[in-house]
């Protein structure tokens, strides 16, 4: 087995299409007295790196060495394109200009709670001529040593035609480079005599014209082998959105491994995640069953995100080691408790409290968006005698053993700590957590700790309750309806 702990940066060519992301997030409170639209109220932008320099971007985050050999406009998008790509520490030697082709910018218009209204493409998707593809193979051929492996992300953007991607098929064979393929053509040959091909269900039907139901795994494993077969490759790797991942091959009759439970925020730039993390784990000696396992947990850290992002081995570290954790290694007590702070020293983390008494979708609600603002969740929850004094002697009705125990089954809470004081000040002080989270009944100066966490350059986030749900509510009821019978 591959050392997880001890990733190598080797040297990867990624060859594709690239492109800026850009995002503006706003509001829309009303419509156009011009036509009966949305106003959409613009108060901020970011742009981030889309298409095959996203790909890069995450290699980057997965510490491998990268080169990106690319085309762009020759135009100011092209050129702040090519700069963010370079600061990010990605060699862009390869990256040619043609003053025929616009350089390709998706901006994406969100609005309340991340919601996509609509997006805007500037691209030009005209297939690139004889004498580019001559050029840019035969740098190819002149470099091919220098890499050790080649990652086409095929964005059907004009650059990868059949006569490049083959030419670079047979250059990275020639020269025993493996190259995987990121699909989106419908053409089979164009890809022919890659070592991995990775399709999405959908583009699996599309090369192979059979039908196939995302339910049935073995229509999935057949389409899977028809295609590997077609295109001579070694692996296919198809990913099936919310069910995993099936990986094919000469070895392998059907490896599948269930996606990993998260919220779903944003698709975008799933896939990307998906192979540069593949990548980097083959290149780095993995098993294909291993580089599988670690892509699919990076996708899953992906679309929790929202927007084009890289995901950091750091977080798939600490999804791996949750989902392997047991409920009484979630509980945080003793030794363990004094060194979390030094464990986590480079992850964000959360804290908030309570007595979660009576889980209900409030509460869970209320924790999921908790976790999200950060890495790890930490949950402080009052022991049974702090219940009593705070409650009244009739609570609580579950014991604190009990309550820790469902605390512990929601797989977005990483930790939970029983502590019987009234307030949780002295267990913050030991958390350190770097973001504090209350209910939004309570007014920022009342609620404690906030000044400690704030002394240190964290914040307080208040987090609405679900209106009309609460443990005494749901006791309140069962007591009317004991009465009523």
């Amino acid at each position: 087995m591959a050392d997880f702990n001890n990733i190598q940066s080797k040297s990867v060519l990624v060859i594709g299409d690239i492109m800026l992301d850009a995002y503006y997030t706003g509001e829309i409170s009303r419509i156009s007295p011009e036509a009966p639209v949305p106003v959409f109220r613009k108060e901020r932008e970011r742009s981030v790196l889309g298409g095959a320099a996203n790909v890069a971007a995450n290699l980057i985050a997965a510490d491998q060495k990268v080169t990106l050999m690319s085309l762009i406009g020759d135009d100011s998008e092209g050129e702040y394109l090519k700069k963010k790509i370079s600061k990010m520490g990605i060699d862009t030697e390869l990256i040619m200009t043609d003053k025929k082709r616009s350089t390709t910018v998706k901006t994406r218009f969100l609005a309340g709670h991340n919601q996509h209204v609509i997006r805007m493409d500037v691209e030009d998707a005209m297939p690139i001529d004889e004498e580019m593809t001559g050029h840019m193979l035969s740098m190819l051929r002149e470099r091919i040593s220098s890499y050790d492996l080649i990652l086409l992300s095929d964005y059907m953007k004009g650059l990868l035609t059949y006569e490049f991607t083959q030419g670079v098929i047979e250059i990275g064979n020639t020269a025993k480079v493996p190259v995987l393929v990121d699909v989106k053509d419908r053409n089979v040959e164009k890809y022919s005599g890659a070592y991995l091909l990775k399709p999405n269900l959908n583009e699996l039907r599309n090369l192979t014209g059979l039908r196939i139901s995302e339910d049935n795994d073995k229509e999935i494993i057949k389409a899977a082998e028809v295609l590997r077969k077609r295109c001579n490759c070694k692996y296919v790797l198809a990913t099936c959105g919310s069910k995993g991942m099936v990986l094919t091959g000469e070895d392998e009759p059907g490896y599948f491994n269930k996606a990993v439970a998260r919220e779903v925020y944003d698709v975008t730039g799933a896939g990307d995640t998906t192979i540069a993390y593949l990548s980097a784990c083959m290149v780095n000696g993995f098993s294909m069953r291993e580089s599988v396992d670690i892509a699919n947990c990076a996708a899953g850290i992906q679309v929790s995100k929202v927007g084009t992002s890289s995901v950091y081995w750091r977080e798939i570290r600490s999804a791996l080691s949750k989902k392997a954790m047991h409920v009484e290694q979630k509980i945080l007590k003793g030794d363990a408790l004094k060194k979390f702070r030094k464990i986590h020293e480079e992850q964000v983390v959360v804290f908030t409290n309570g007595c979660f008494d009576i889980l209900h979708s409030g509460h869970v609600k209320y924790l999921r968006k908790a976790a999200s603002l950060g890495e790890v969740l930490v949950v402080g929850l009052n022991s049974d005698a702090s219940v009593k004094r705070l409650k009244g002697p009739k609570r609580p009705v579950n014991n604190q053993e009990d309550r820790a125990e469902i605390l512990c089954a929601l797989g977005f809470v990483d930790y939970v700590v029983i502590f019987e004081e009234d307030t949780p000040l002295e267990l913050i002080k030991v958390i350190q957590p770097d973001v504090l989270v209350k209910g939004g009944d309570y007014q920022p100066e009342n609620v404690v700790g906030a000044d400690f966490v704030k002394s240190r350059g964290g914040e307080l986030i208040l987090i609405p309750f679900v209106e009309g749900k609460s443990t005494t509510n749901i006791i309140k009821k069962i007591e009317e309806d004991m009465r009523d019978e």
